[in-house]
């Protein structure tokens, strides 16, 4: 089965062109939700967290994000440990769910798809890209953030130039009857290819 993986800067709509596909009847795996629901779950992933940061970071058997977010802030050893922990898992927890799915290609939506080299193990790469101001106004919209929060936050992704560079098929996030229509068109193109 086809895999394509799906990403784009903060704000860029991955997550509304995710929704497109899958109304389209095309599976969507959002690997940052997985990731959350398998710090929950998944006893092996839980330990070696424990481990790695304490006691502390689980409350009541609940992630403490806060405190786990508050460790990995600026130490970046301690980050790059964090993701040797759940990268690997949400690898294992992909492939198991692709298995079980029968449609023509699924996508893989990953918000660091390609800083983490996630998009060599997809057939074929999307980059969702929106202009500067329009990421601006929905993180504004979203979550309330101020411009250097957002700012801050972007600082810590490739640039969209980076990113294009490795992706197969690009779509610009303008308009949203402009988006669901592109999202037709390259679902058809995959159908052909799948």
């Amino acid at each position: 089965m086809k895999v394509l993986g799906l990403t784009g800067g903060i704000g860029s709509g991955k997550t509304t062109v995710a929704g497109f596909f899958n109304e389209l009847g095309i599976p969507v795996y959002i690997a940052d939700e997985e990731a959350k629901k398998l710090m929950l779950d998944d006893e092996n992933v839980k330990a070696a967290i424990i481990r790695l940061f304490g006691e502390e970071a689980y409350k009541g058997g609940v992630p403490d994000r806060k405190f786990i977010a508050s460790k990995v802030f600026g130490d970046s050893e301690k980050l790059e440990q964090l993701n040797q922990i759940i990268h690997p898992a949400v690898g294992r927890h992909f492939e198991t769910w692709k298995m079980a799915q029968s449609a023509p290609y699924v996508i893989y939506e990953a918000a660091i798809l390609f800083e983490k080299g996630g998009y060599r193990k997809c057939d074929y790469n999307l980059l969702v890209t929106a202009p500067y101001d329009r990421k601006i106004e929905r993180l504004q919209e979203r979550d309330n953030s101020t411009l250097e929060e957002i700012e801050a936050r972007m600082s810590h992704q490739w640039s969209d130039k980076r990113k294009a560079e490795l992706a197969e098929f690009i779509i610009e996030n303008r308009e949203l009857s402009h988006t669901r229509e592109a999202v037709r068109k390259l679902h058809e193109t995959l159908l052909q290819s799948a």
